[in-house]
């Protein structure tokens, strides 16, 4: 006999300003079970307290049964962090305010993670400098070892960068620099979050999952089919971004080139010379305006080497995300975190889950509405988009917050305002950019 379903589904979603967090409670008639997707932040709310993250992570306990007396324990059934980047993770952390654990003392039954955060997985980033190559064909173990190890690496580079921008030891404009210095810091480690969330995953049943992966035991009557990330074995797209190719850097690891940015980083924190100097003690002026010219153009066109390595950085990140569906008796919701196009690709290419996906009812917009986090392909699949008197409209919620990633000019802000048009347009849209005195919005989904 099958598992009877939940009544009704409630999504709650915070405003955490620019990163994502939502609660999903799931009612049966014998009590509720809840599931927290991502909890993390890397620029506040346009309105609202200092401690905001405070506020949401006691708001998450009072929903899941927990007081602050500790008279009542509350209960969090299942945690999913989609991928390590601090806009999804950071309120894992058990620094500062301790929000991670809040989180922790709800003893989490079951944490899901990308295939990429499994510890028995990681090769040691010194190590993985072998040939990806064995007997002149493409080795599975040897690259998957690379990819991670590279994933390390990244952190290294990340620090260094986000150190110097902050440090002021960065030639550019004001939104390259203040570019480099979000990207930086949302690609650090997050080293309290990461070891908080194996913590809770020792202690509960850790997944760590992808593409295909089915978790249909974990909430009665929901089936949970993981649709990416793909492993390497699977596609090795998401190590790639369309029409670039940065893993030119990743796939040929060069550790010292990481390490001397690290070293970089460290001189930055000790206010030594500027990442890009010109001749020691002299000055752009003393040269001719000629001479300045060329000096100028050569920084910047060095920070910007900079910055698109840093933005691929972000990508292959964001390639690892868990996407998520859920199918709920006659019900289907969708949570990609930030994946992008290279993930998507993987699952666009199964008829069984396309079919699936055009029956979405609720999705949850990608990326924060970044250009390349929503593909087309997929959003054409959606067919209960339609007007606002149209029947059992497709729901869609972002969270996001303007003028922190991307470039309006250059057709890449995040959220993209061409998607936000159509999403507006086509379905039941809710951005967290409209909220004003309130930290939450739900939107309740019944089950037939």
């Amino acid at each position: 006999m099958a598992a009877r379903a939940p009544s009704s589904v409630t999504i709650r979603m915070y405003n955490v300003g620019f990163g994502d967090c939502f609660l999903l409670t799931f009612h049966y008639p014998g009590g509720d079970r809840r599931m927290l997707i991502d909890y993390g932040t890397t620029s506040a709310p346009k309105s609202g307290s200092r401690d905001y993250m405070l506020k949401v992570a006691e708001d998450i306990r009072e929903q899941c049964g927990g007081s602050a007396d500790g008279k009542r324990r509350g209960k969090l059934h299942i945690v999913v962090a989609t991928h390590r980047h601090r806009d999804h993770i950071s309120g894992f952390s058990t620094e500062g305010e301790g929000t991670g654990n809040i989180i922790a003392s709800l003893h989490p039954d079951h944490v899901i993670q990308p295939w990429t955060e499994d510890p028995k997985a990681k090769p040691d980033a010194l190590a993985a400098t072998a040939s990806t190559f064995t007997h002149g064909k493409p080795d599975a173990k040897k690259l998957t070892a690379h990819f991670l190890g590279s994933l390390e690496d990244m952190h290294a580079v990340a620090d260094s960068v986000a150190n110097l921008a902050l440090a002021g030891k960065v030639r550019g404009g004001a939104a390259t620099i203040n570019q480099l210095s979000f990207l930086g810091q949302d690609n650090l480690k997050n080293p309290s979050a990461v070891r908080n969330l194996m913590s809770m995953a020792k202690k509960a049943k850790a997944y760590y999952v992808n593409a295909g992966m089915k978790l249909n035991g974990l909430l009665p009557g929901v089936k949970i089919t993981v649709l990416g990330p793909p492993t390497l074995k699977q596609s090795d797209k998401i190590r790639k971004q369309r029409s670039k190719d940065p893993s030119e850097f990743w796939q040929f690891r060069n550790f010292w080139a990481s390490q001397s940015l690290a070293a970089a980083g460290n001189a930055a924190r000790q206010d030594a010379a500027p990442l890009f100097p010109g001749a020691p003690g002299v000055q752009e002026s003393d040269h001719p305006p000629n001479v300045r010219w060329f000096i100028k153009q050569a920084r910047q066109m060095h920070t910007s080497q900079v910055l698109e390595l840093v933005r691929d950085l972000d990508t292959v990140m964001n390639n690892t995300s868990v996407i998520l569906l859920f199918e709920i008796g006659d019900r289907k919701l969708l949570f990609p975190g930030d994946a992008q196009i290279e993930n998507w690709s993987f699952a666009l290419q199964n008829d069984e889950w396309k079919q699936k996906l055009a029956d979405v009812n609720l999705y949850k917009v990608g990326h924060h509405g970044s250009l390349n986090a929503t593909p087309k392909s997929l959003w054409g699949l959606f067919h209960r988009k339609g007007r606002e008197d149209a029947p059992d409209r497709l729901q869609t919620l972002c969270s996001t917050k303007k003028g922190k990633h991307g470039n309006a000019q250059a057709g890449t802000e995040v959220p993209r305002r061409v998607l936000v048009a159509d999403l507006e347009k086509d379905s039941a849209f809710v951005t967290t950019e409209k909220y004003k005195k309130t930290i939450h919005h739900d939107v309740t989904i019944p089950i037939g």
